[in-house]
């Protein structure tokens, strides 16, 4: 029974995740030539556009911070900031599971990475080092260049839109449109998420209704290039296998190995491997910190160093380009985490 009911949050986490990142995607991809066009400026006006597009759930702001650092529109201390400020795939599940407390996460995650991002560019000064020139494009060519997909979701309110995708209907269509309103059902059933009737299962019922709607109305190549290739194959299923894995530790570990007992005899050394561990470029992970979080088993001190410390995916074009700068950045959000991250375990925070 217990493994059912890990199974049924997972499975929860795992589509809320999807609806997040659909519409965060969405929305993206309507605004990327605006988000561009906004971060070139001064210092500090790239310091808080770069933490800004961190602080957005997933690796897109990632992923734009680094396709402008390589075309040196913004410094080495503006990525710092923004890597600091990005807790990927995971803001998602934090969302899921203690919205509050990740919120206030991600307003510090954002002001530390303003802070961090300074500190750092007054270091780097010193050190001679200058932002990459290069060009490196980390996302869809196709909807940067053309600019055709972003004109597509301008125009998503026209009703020719949706007749001609019916008209049309793609197996891929009708089996995303399937899968969806199956989790509409069982939302709102109570089968799967809240029992009862609350402001959560209205959420996900509207954000369910909106995803539904997104996938009636978009254009065959971001139905397949940026939903079905991007989000589900990379992403939906890795999210499942790691939720799945990171509830069932959680519960294995308090059932038969004392875990909670291990982990407040050995805080110090739990906030240091959740930091290291930040150092891969891989949001899995980290979800082991969320879920004890979730579980009061770890201080809000250790979630704090764990986030600080990684980011996702959002390292990963950065790796293809410069291995120096990647190794560098990790680097610089490692000391910062476990500096801040320390000071607050030592406060009892």
């Amino acid at each position: 029974m217990a493994v059912l009911s890990i199974f049924k949050h997972a499975l929860m986490i795992s589509f809320f995740v999807f609806v997040m990142m659909l519409l965060v995607d969405f929305i993206d991809t309507a605004s990327r030539k605006q988000m561009s066009d906004l971060i070139k400026g001064g210092q500090w006006r790239q310091y808080f556009l770069a933490s800004f597009l961190g602080s957005t759930p997933g690796c897109l702001g990632a992923f734009m911070n680094v396709s402008l650092y390589v075309h040196g529109m913004i410094s080495f201390g503006a990525i710092v900031g923004g890597m600091i400020a990005t807790s990927g795939d995971e803001a998602f599940v934090m969302l899921t599971q203690f919205p509050g407390v990740a919120l206030a996460l991600f307003g510090l995650l954002f002001v530390a990475g303003l802070l961090c991002a300074w500190i750092s560019d007054k270091f780097i000064t010193r050190m001679g080092m200058i932002p990459c020139e290069s060009c490196l494009e980390a996302h869809c060519e196709h909807c940067i260049s053309s600019g055709d997909e972003a004109e597509r979701i301008a125009d998503i309110f026209r009703l020719t839109n949706l007749f001609e995708n019916f008209r049309s209907l793609s197996f891929t269509r009708f089996l995303l449109l399937v899968l969806i309103a199956s989790f509409l059902v069982l939302v709102a059933l109570g089968i799967i998420g809240p029992s009862v009737w609350s402001w959560k299962r209205i959420t996900f019922i509207v954000l369910c209704l909106g995803s539904l709607y997104i996938a009636i109305i978009v254009s065959e190549h971001y139905l397949h290039d940026h939903i079905w290739d991007h989000i589900i194959k990379r992403h939906l299923f890795q999210i499942f296998l790691w939720s799945f894995g990171a509830l069932l530790f959680v519960h294995m570990g308090l059932a038969y190995w004392n875990l909670e007992a291990f982990i407040h005899a050995h805080m110090l050394w739990i906030l240091v491997i959740g930091a290291i561990l930040g150092i891969v470029p891989e949001f899995g992970p980290h979800l082991i910190f969320v879920m004890m979080y979730a579980q009061g088993l770890i201080p809000f001190s250790v979630l704090f160093t764990a986030s600080f410390v990684q980011d996702g995916h959002g390292m990963l074009p950065l790796l293809s380009y410069s291995i120096k700068d990647s190794l560098l950045i990790k680097a610089f959000n490692l000391v910062f985490g476990l500096t801040i991250g320390g000071g607050l375990l030592a406060l009892g925070f």
